[in-house]
């Protein structure tokens, strides 16, 4: 048992959002009489003042009667793609001190403005129905290597206005990041562009419910493509046997959702393959074109052979990709 058991953890920048959520779980604790949160906030070194940033919000935090942990990102920074580097450092290093601490929940004060503005990235960059489902309330940690940590986000339902009038009524202040300004960032261009659409009847409210619809449909199919799982896999030693029979009879958005949860069970890793790959590979099983086998998403599949006779015709088999050697007959899908 760590020093933090029972304990929950908070997420905070400095920003309006994750300090008001800092206060409103504080506040949760102490009438519960629970274990009061910990702060984590991250020192990314993007920007010379990112250090007296993290400085100030660990002082906030201690004013607040709170523990806080400064975790900081060091190394050198990627010249582009920042945001989501920025995204991934933040979680890896929140990750490592949870699971140091056996804190298993990072709580983060994502709101109802964050909502519309993934959803209208995630559109800006052709995402599909997942890519368009809100946010989820519970998550899974979204970056690899930490099965086990959730990530909870229980301010989806507010605005960010409402936040600082909390915070307001509290007479804390909090940090305006410059780069939210920095027109060089999508997410900056998206939160500009919200205004114009406001006006045009496309509110936040309106985005965050058409993204909960989608959540819905896509709970729908995640039950579905459970249900198709059970039927179409079998766990083997090393690997999966998988029956292209029962994809082939589901409606092909299940088919191909099965088999992206596959080819990511076997490989161990977090998202899907790029969907163009994905429904090759899936149009090659389906019309028997598989040839000797092919590898996609650190997956090889073959032909199962005489391994798969009592699981069903043309069963295949799913292992781990090897590394790749001098006139191997497996292709890339």
């Amino acid at each position: 048992m760590g020093p933090h058991d029972g304990a929950i953890a908070v997420a905070v920048s400095g920003g309006s959002d994750s300090l008001a959520l800092m206060h409103l779980l504080r506040a949760f604790a102490q009438q519960r009489k629970s274990k009061l949160p910990v702060v984590l906030t991250v020192d990314h070194g993007l920007r010379k003042s990112s250090a007296r940033d993290a400085k100030q919000v660990a002082a906030w935090a201690k004013q607040a009667g709170l523990k806080a942990q400064i975790l900081t990102w060091t190394g050198a920074k990627p010249k582009s793609g920042i945001e989501a580097a920025a995204r991934e450092a933040r979680y890896r290093l929140m990750g490592e001190w949870l699971t140091r601490h056996k804190i298993d929940t990072l709580f983060v004060g994502h709101t109802g403005d964050d909502q519309a503005e993934t959803f209208l990235l995630r559109l800006a960059r052709g995402s599909g129905l997942d890519g368009l489902a809100a946010m989820r309330a519970n998550a899974p940690w979204p970056v690899p290597g930490f099965a086990g940590l959730g990530v909870v986000r229980p301010l989806l339902a507010l605005r960010r206005d409402q936040l600082r009038t909390h915070l307001k009524t509290l007479k804390q202040p909090w940090l305006d990041d410059p780069m939210n300004d920095d027109p060089a960032f999508d997410r900056v261009k998206i939160r500009k562009a919200l205004v114009a659409l406001s006006d045009a009847g496309l509110t936040v409210e309106r985005i965050a419910s058409a993204a909960a619809h989608l959540a819905r449909a896509r709970e729908s199919l995640e039950i579905v493509t459970e249900a198709v799982l059970a039927r179409a896999v079998r766990a083997g030693e090393g690997g999966v046997l998988l029956d292209p029979a029962v994809l082939a009879a589901a409606p092909r958005e299940v088919g191909l959702r099965a088999l992206a949860a596959v080819l990511m069970a076997v490989s161990g890793q977090a998202y899907r393959p790029r969907f163009e790959s994905l429904e090759r590979l899936f149009d090659q099983i389906g019309g028997g074109r598989l040839g000797a086998g092919a590898t996609l998403h650190g997956c090889h599949i073959r032909p199962a052979g005489k391994a798969g006779k009592d699981f069903g015709a043309g069963a295949l088999w799913l292992s781990p990709e090897s590394p790749r050697k001098t006139g191997s007959s497996a292709r890339k899908a």
